[in-house]
């Protein structure tokens, strides 16, 4: 991963990798939530949490600043680092589903709101279960193609 990232005209940020995991964990309660019960504006609340994490970073979200300053001191203070493009561009994919699902459940069309929570749930629960992150994977992928 790290040649793919490595160019040098761009300033590097790093952030605790336990953190965006942490913050999966909140959004798939948030996203199941709002799946259960149907409420567009859950959705809506995590949509503007996504926008915050894609603009600024995921350091600066809700979810974030709670790992910073409830969970983080308790943790081991060795903690793993990582770049934080990748999970900004999650997070803006996951923006992009929560738009779409607020969307449509405004526009009456409740299939979807429940395709696009459900894409989102599922990527969120795959991160905060697996470690596995699926739009962090994209952007290196995205990287890879066109660095070429």
């Amino acid at each position: 991963m790290s040649e793919v990232l490595n160019k040098p005209e761009v300033q590097k940020i790093y952030i605790d990798a336990r953190g965006p995991r942490f913050s999966a964990s909140l959004t798939t309660i948030v996203l199941a939530t709002a799946l259960v019960t149907q409420n567009k504006w859950i959705l809506v609340a995590q949509g503007l949490v996504f926008l915050i994490g894609a603009t600024r970073g995921p350091q600066f979200t809700p979810y974030g600043l709670i790992f910073k300053n409830i969970i983080k001191p308790r943790l081991n203070k060795v903690a793993p680092t990582e770049d934080v493009r990748p999970p900004k561009f999650a997070q803006a994919v996951g923006f992009g589903f929560a738009l779409v699902g607020t969307i449509g459940a405004f526009a009456g069309a409740d299939i979807v709101f429940t395709v696009a929570a459900g894409f989102a749930l599922a990527a969120a629960f795959l991160n905060a279960a697996f470690n596995y992150c699926l739009g962090c994977e994209m952007y290196l992928l995205i990287t890879r193609f066109t660095s070429k």
